[in-house]
């Protein structure tokens, strides 16, 4: 694979611009490790960890790699001192902030000698988390799986606009999840690509398999952007979903919308394979995803088809 940029593979010391999402129930060591020693960066998604599992998970992680890997970590989860204490104490060097403000501890991390990238869904937290001092951000469309922004600006215009107006690195996510995605956004703007639907579906993935399984089976028009007035979560329409629409149906209040998914609705659908009463969090690509496949070989197809589609665009030239 070439690419004319190499920041994003100079910065995290990678073969190639792939970065794996650090989702939560379906990013522990195996996956960050598989990746990783594929060539792109494994991220563990320290969202659904408890710190000693965390801990755990990057031990486990050392001993899978020897390449880097890093951590993403929600800043709206409520043991967050604790988790940074564990990424200083286990030199971990990469890690990815989401859900919060990176001012909040971007300084604290890069003062330890941290790699520090922030996810944003829009120009104007682009240019707050610049002003932080992160390293890169990712930039994610209303398309991706899991949380997202509310301002429901999709991939294809937000990356070209966010790049425009950043100095940084660029990162893209959602909606992507094969090569011919990845040529697109870095045609946009990005220099490297954030990817988690397809890691979904991988063997490594710590999701449960009915979970796997359901992804393999969604289709577009399969999900929904949905509980923005919590956090806005993209989920497949399943039984649970349609009892968050009916009380949307019924003009519900705010704490009827909390009290209904309550406490491990996620952990439930997504790792527990619970279908019917869980939190199936997908992106909307999940419609090209139909096998379940090792993490590595996701990884080498990207890169083929990536290269095969710069092949065909530099024989289309006009």
């Amino acid at each position: 694979m070439k690419t004319e940029n190499k920041r994003i593979t100079d910065l995290f010391k990678i073969k190639y611009p792939i970065i794996q999402a650090g989702m939560v129930w379906v990013s522990g060591y195996k996956l960050a490790a598989a990746v990783s020693n594929a060539g792109g960066l494994g991220l563990i998604g320290a969202g659904s960890m408890y710190p000693d599992v965390l801990r755990e998970h990057i031990q486990k992680c050392k001993k899978a790699t020897s390449k880097p890997f890093g951590v993403n970590i929600p800043l709206f989860y409520p043991d967050l001192k604790e988790i940074l204490e564990i990424i200083l104490e286990e030199n971990v060097k990469i890690v990815f902030t989401s859900a919060g403000n990176p001012k909040l501890y971007t300084k604290f991390l890069k003062d330890h000698g941290i790699t520090v990238v922030h996810v944003v869904s829009s120009v104007k937290f682009a240019l707050k988390s610049q002003e932080a001092g992160v390293d890169a951000i990712v930039a994610e469309g209303f398309e991706a799986g899991g949380h997202n922004g509310r301002e429901e600006t999709t991939t294809f215009t937000l990356i070209p606009m966010v790049s425009e107006k950043v100095a940084i690195p660029v990162i893209a996510a959602g909606g992507i999840a094969n090569g011919k995605g990845m040529l697109a956004a870095l045609i946009l703007g990005a220099e490297g690509v954030q990817i988690g639907s397809r890691f979904v579906a991988s063997v490594e993935s710590s999701a449960h398999n009915n979970f796997k399984e359901e992804v393999v089976k969604t289709q577009d028009g399969d999900t929904h952007l949905t509980l923005k007035e919590l956090t806005p979560v993209r989920l497949i329409k399943n039984e649970f979903y349609q009892r968050v629409q009916e009380l949307y149906q019924q003009q519900a209040e705010k704490s009827e919308l909390q009290e209904l998914l309550g406490r491990g609705r996620a952990k439930k659908g997504m790792f527990e394979g619970d279908l019917e009463n869980g939190e199936l969090e997908i992106g909307q690509v999940a419609g090209l995803i139909d096998e379940i496949k090792p993490a590595a070989k996701i990884v080498q197809e990207i890169v083929a088809e990536y290269n095969d589609a710069c092949s065909t665009l530099a024989d289309r030239k006009i």
